[in-house]
């Protein structure tokens, strides 16, 4: 009896381990919802313990079961071997993060005349020191991370497909540059781990939850998120990244993700408002955070506000997927649905889409931009606690 509580107990501890390990940091029922981020840390840096601890469990009685054991006995240390192989082969080489989505084989770049991205897909811009790359959401969201460099300046674009989150980061941690691979998530937030002192990140604030880094945080590029070709008329001589033709399959499952026609529940969209899946428009000015509804901001096509003392006006351009932030100071706009421009009530100036007046009094002036994003509700108030819902609030 002794013999097969321990053999019982070596199993449940090599099975266990192997499943734990994953279980915690993938999309599983139930597994995003608690906080268990240091305790799953804790079994993926330990786990070759927990495989020794396992085999010297199950060692001697497996020996003696068949040397000296029933057939039932022999079959069954044979079924459960075979059981912690199959978990084995699973859980280490098919259901982890970075054997599901891969790396960019080939990093492509098109300019505007030999790109094949189609104009009214999503993407998210990056440009720094004059120099503009578009990066494709129905691309990056398969890859989940692009490293790559925008004038000299290296950059690791990041997109979370179950999050709805695009960011940009910095590599360069601690002075040097650093390789990151998608290692699972957290609180369905893709999440990685660096190659030098293995500690997590999470994709939507480029903090490390655990590991020896716990609490730094990536700097973060500016980035804008707008139909292609809405980046194209502001950066005309833009490069797109293009499909890897390796990867084709993968980019096929992401068809439509742009529209919120996700095939998976985890990413399609809420129909409704304010609902775990409903899209927002979401903005942090130092400890304060606001969402405007998706739906809503269409509806208004702008919206003046004020956060933590700072004058926003959100607005959204005619194609309802390009939109933008800016501090607005003391004016407050309107949309001229005829010329589809914005207007500001004081002086019935024109301003355009780079937030640039462009006729009227105040020519020649620019509002400043604020960086925002496009979420998923789920995880805006996650990741910011703090946050408040736009319901028509204060100019």
């Amino acid at each position: 009896m002794a013999r097969t509580i321990q053999f019982i107990a070596g199993m449940i501890i090599l099975i266990g381990g192997e499943i734990l390990r994953v279980y915690f940091i993938m999309p599983f029922p139930g597994s995003q919802r608690s906080e268990t981020i240091y305790l799953a840390y804790f079994i993926h840096n330990n786990i070759t313990y927990f495989r020794i601890a396992g085999l010297l469990m199950i060692v001697f009685p497996g020996f003696y079961y068949f040397r000296a054991g029933s057939q039932k006995a022999k079959w069954s240390v044979v079924i459960s071997l075979a059981i912690f192989g199959i978990v084995f082969y699973f859980f280490n080489f098919r259901l982890v993060a970075d054997k599901m989505f891969y790396h960019p084989a080939h990093k492509i770049f098109a300019d505007t005349a030999a790109n094949k991205i189609p104009a009214k897909n999503l993407v998210v811009g990056v440009r720094i020191n004059g120099e503009s790359k578009a990066y494709p959401l129905e691309i990056i969201g398969y890859h989940h991370q692009v490293r790559d460099t925008v004038g000299n300046t290296p950059v690791l674009v990041t997109y979370c497909t179950v999050c709805r989150a695009g960011r940009v980061f910095s590599p360069i941690v601690g002075g040097k540059p650093e390789s990151f691979r998608l290692v699972g998530m957290d609180h369905f937030n893709a999440m990685f781990e660096d190659a030098t002192t293995k500690s997590w990140w999470r994709q939507v604030n480029g903090v490390a939850i655990a590991g020896p880094l716990r609490g730094k945080t990536l700097a973060e590029i500016p980035s804008e998120q707008m139909r292609l070709e809405a980046w194209i008329s502001r950066h005309p001589n833009t490069l797109i990244m293009q499909p890897d033709s390796t990867f084709a399959e993968h980019y096929e499952g992401l068809k439509n993700y742009d529209e919120g026609k996700g095939k998976s529940s985890l990413t399609r969209t809420d129909s409704l408002s304010w609902k775990d899946k409903s899209w927002i428009v979401g903005v942090q000015l130092g400890m304060h955070a606001r969402a405007y509804d998706w739906k809503d901001l269409i509806a208004r096509r702008v919206i003046n506000d004020t956060l933590a003392g700072t004058a926003l006006v959100v607005t959204i351009e005619s194609d309802s997927a390009s939109f933008h932030v800016w501090q607005r100071d003391s004016l407050s706009f309107t949309f001229d649905s005829s010329a589809s421009l914005l207007k500001d009530e004081q002086t019935q100036s024109s301003w355009n889409w780079r937030g640039e007046c462009i006729e009227g009094a105040l020519q020649g002036s620019r509002l400043q931009a604020v960086q925002s994003y496009q979420e998923f509700w789920h995880s805006w108030r996650t990741f910011h606690p703090q946050t408040t819902r736009y319901y028509g609030a204060s100019k």
